[in-house]
């Protein structure tokens, strides 16, 4: 092994770039990099309210194929979550313009990091927008690759009402990017992957955006573009578009020109865990860094959730919100215990580590609401990369189908289960399709509340 180190923006708007940037990280296995000189550098994006952690299991995927993590960067915007108006200011929220701002001050830190001269950038969601809008406006000639994982591309409606919304195909924002015979830049390749028929944002019928049996002027084609390479991977939703091991394989295919050697992981013999503590200022989701937020792990058993022996990592953060490096096996099932002011001390379960991430970014679980008054114990089975769908999916809390997951097209990321005090302590097995996660009910009284958070 050979020390290196990942490249990531963490995009807080008060730090100067270089402060920014990730520490050191424990160098990956050796992979064989069949083919990996052609491979560009890649930068990518995430879409609204998300973090840059969502692309972890693709960067595992990028490094067992042998393109090396000083290589990659995943942006992490300060405000992630879009205006209701893209004209009009809200608190803990961006512009488009603010978007593609730190999108293209990425682009010129890899450029720095790596002295690439082209670099390929892949997004999901409204990252889509920020890299089209700098291809657009600056940054074509430092781009050769362009893919966009269900980037609702001609809105996710298009109406005569709520002009200013940078969602809405007529608004100028859409119609400025989709303006002229091609929707693709000169010089740049483009690649979109789309769902057939159940990405949430691509639905003719808006029920989806409050307005049920309202027409959106929009299908699922909506995230096709004239003159890109346009590819229908399935019955995807709106985040597998991106984070799902079949988007994984167009993706690299697209970028390197050839097939991946593996789609499976490629485990570390160590890993090293490292990440960004992040809040929720007025309900509002940023990546802002949280400062005196306490992290501890735990190693656990896997087939209860009890923890083996006392915290192995605990730190206190400082202004730049984060934490790590903290040494594990990549065998190991982690319990992480985030605590900071204002929110539920929040209990993360997470399945092993196969490799080692300084994305493994936190933000506490939701607050304890009236719906919860009179648990005994409350837990969250979430998936961040994907939606729960039923009937596709098999989703199981505790041996039961959640109540609260719609069928149909998927829309849930989250499903909660409420137990009485009598519980607290037992062991809920958390089961999506071959996943399996064991956590533990914690006391609601005392401000504690659970997450099994999946990693597919």
């Amino acid at each position: 092994m050979h020390v290196s180190r990942r490249l990531m923006l963490l995009g807080a708007a008060a730090l100067p770039l270089a402060a920014r940037m990730s520490p050191p990280a424990l160098a990956q296995d050796a992979v064989k990099p069949s083919a990996a000189p052609q491979v560009p550098p890649i930068l990518f994006v995430h879409g609204n309210g998300d973090h840059a952690a969502l692309w972890m299991t693709q960067l595992w995927r990028m490094e067992s194929n042998g393109i090396p993590r000083e290589r990659m960067m995943a942006v992490n915007f300060t405000d992630p979550l879009a205006r209701t108006d893209n004209t009009v200011a809200q608190p803990n929220r961006s512009s488009t313009t603010q978007q593609r701002d730190e999108l293209m001050s990425a682009i010129a830190e890899l450029k720095r990091r790596t002295g690439a001269a082209k670099f390929a950038l892949v997004a999901n969601s409204r990252g889509g927008y920020a890299v089209r809008n700098a291809i657009k406006n600056g940054a074509a000639a430092d781009v050769s690759h362009a893919v966009l994982c269900g980037v609702p591309n001609h809105g996710v409606y298009a109406w005569d009402d709520g002009l200013g919304s940078e969602f809405n195909g007529r608004g100028p924002f859409l119609r400025g990017l989709n303006d002229g015979d091609s929707e693709v830049t000169k010089g740049v390749a483009f690649l979109t992957l789309r769902s057939d028929g159940v990405d949430k944002y691509a639905q003719p019928d808006g029920r989806f955006v409050a307005k049920p049996g309202t027409p959106t002027g929009i299908t699922s084609d909506g995230p096709a573009l004239r003159g890109a390479l346009n590819l229908v991977l399935g019955t995807v939703d709106h985040r597998e578009t991106g984070f799902h091991p079949r988007a994984f394989r167009e993706i690299f295919k697209f970028i390197a020109g050839r097939e991946p050697d593996r789609i499976a992981v490629l485990p570390e013999t160590t890993v090293t865990l490292s990440g960004l503590v992040t809040g929720t200022p007025g309900g509002v989701p940023t990546n802002r860094p949280f400062a005196d937020a306490s992290v501890e792990i735990y190693r656990v058993a896997p087939d209860s959730g009890e923890r083996i022996g006392g915290a192995i990592y605990t730190i206190k953060t400082s202004a730049d919100g984060r934490w790590g490096p903290a040494r594990v096996e990549p065998t190991w099932p982690l319990e992480i215990v985030l605590t900071a002011a204002g929110s539920p001390t929040t209990h993360f379960y997470r399945a092993p580590f196969p490799r080692s991430s300084d994305l493994v970014h936190l933000r506490a679980a939701r607050p304890l609401g009236a719906a919860d008054a009179g648990a005994g114990a409350v837990l969250l089975m979430s998936r961040p990369r994907g939606y729960f769908g039923l009937p596709r999916d098999i989703v199981l809390f505790d041996g039961r189908e959640p109540g609260d997951v719609k069928s149909g097209v998927p829309t849930d990321s989250v499903t909660t289960l409420r137990l009485p005090a009598g519980d607290i302590g037992r062991p809920m097995v958390a089961q999506f399709n071959q996943e399996r996660l064991v956590a533990r009910a914690w006391p609601a009284a005392g401000g504690h509340i659970s997450v099994a958070e999946l990693t597919d």
